[in-house]
């Protein structure tokens, strides 16, 4: 039944690093997932993450994508929220 799931590998910045409280986590979904179901089950974790729901850019193996790009097994994720600084 493995051949129904991916593996992938979410790397968190900024504000998603401080409240879930670890840089990076290992996900196994079902094959179709698409990238922003990630964002949505660190919020619904997480509700204190939810200003950035609609401001969080997401790439995968070191491009940006799209919301609905389905994940494949093996990927890189990166959920990146406005970051501010000087």
């Amino acid at each position: 039944m493995a051949e129904f799931l991916v593996t992938v590998t979410v790397k968190l910045f900024a504000a998603y690093q401080e409240v879930c409280g670890f840089p990076e986590l290992t996900l196994t979904l079902p094959v179709g997932t698409a990238v922003a179901e990630i964002r949505d089950r660190l919020i619904a974790a997480h509700p204190e993450l939810l200003p950035w729901r609609d401001l969080t850019r997401f790439g995968i193996n070191l491009q940006f994508v799209p919301g609905d790009t389905p994940l494949q097994d093996g990927d890189e994720v990166v959920l990146i929220p406005p970051v501010s600084g000087g």
